[in-house]
């Protein structure tokens, strides 16, 4: 299978690429800048200027659309939140009218969205068939999701990733927390009951790779199926690690440092996915629960 992918020098990408390329598969990057790489291996593409080397995809079996600018790498203010949308619904926009203008356009286009999309809802337990949530993440969510409107008219099965907190030592929220948790400083973020729903690394690409070839389209949680308190996140973590986590960490310090909003959605916030799409197409976690994720995850890293 030849699978075009946007975003894959990022933490999912990166080892979509590596999985795929040992599947047999064929690999298409598609990047800002093409260059060192062999001819027919990358399409040049730049969003904010609505350009893209449609010859470059036709003909593709399917595409995974992974871009868009990290929710947590930079404090939020209004240029920033632009370009979170920008991004992302831009990007989205200009894939999928290009995609579905081509002579031979891909059969599938799995588009990246994410758990945000539900809002901030406390205890209730939420799947695909949930109602959107409220704030600005997740009517970033919402956009994006739609901006793929276009490939879904042409007939194209377009599949959307709802994913939750991807779990590795290599980036991500895992990688950040690392080093303050192996010398005892980790701890729960306030109350410690807002919930955490996340997925390995490995089941996020294993998953990706199931929807090219699975008969689902519309949104997918990408989440393993027992999702977490940030209070059990906590207490798994310092188990895991031999290191007490006693100490909570008060909001205030977050606030300041990454600004009210930003650290409330990333920390104080949270929902309670469960991929009931997901487990009904058949697939199957290698790491279902957050004991056994850690573990691997710390010890094959």
């Amino acid at each position: 299978m030849d699978v075009a992918i946007t975003g894959s020098s990022g933490l999912i990408g990166t080892a979509l690429v590596d999985a795929l390329g040992a599947a047999g598969h064929r690999v298409v990057r598609v990047v800002r800048g093409v260059r060192d790489t062999a001819p027919g291996d990358a399409v040049a593409w730049d969003p904010k200027a609505g350009t893209i080397d449609a010859g470059g995809l036709d003909g593709i079996d399917a595409v995974v659309h992974l871009a868009g600018a990290g929710i947590g790498d930079r404090r939020w203010n209004d240029a920033y939140k632009r370009e979170l949308l920008d991004s992302r619904v831009l990007g989205t926009g200009l894939l999928a009218r290009t995609l579905a203008g081509l002579s031979r356009p891909p059969g599938v286009l799995v588009s990246a969205s994410a758990v945000g999309w539900y809002g901030d809802r406390g205890d209730e337990v939420l799947d695909e068939t949930s109602g959107p949530g409220t704030g600005f993440l997740a009517d970033l969510c919402q956009q994006w999701e739609t901006a793929a409107d276009p490939a879904r008219a042409a007939g194209i099965r377009v599949a959307h990733t709802r994913s939750g907190i991807v779990l590795s030592p290599r980036g991500g929220a895992l990688k950040k927390e690392l080093p303050l948790f192996k010398f005892g400083l980790g701890g729960r973020f306030g109350t410690g009951k807002q919930w955490q729903s996340w997925i390995a690394l490995d089941d996020e690409v294993s998953a990706i790779i199931h929807l090219l070839t699975a008969d689902i389209a519309g949104p997918v949680n990408l989440t393993a199926p027992h999702p977490v308190t940030n209070a059990e996140m906590t207490k798994t973590l310092g188990t895991v690690l031999h290191r007490p986590t006693v100490l909570p960490v008060p909001s205030f310090g977050p606030k300041l440092l990454l600004g009210p909003e930003l650290a409330a959605v990333l920390l104080f916030e949270g929902q309670r996915v469960l991929p009931r799409v997901l487990e009904a197409s058949g697939f199957t976690f290698a790491h279902p629960d957050l004991e056994g994720a850690l573990r691997s995850l710390l010890t094959h890293p």
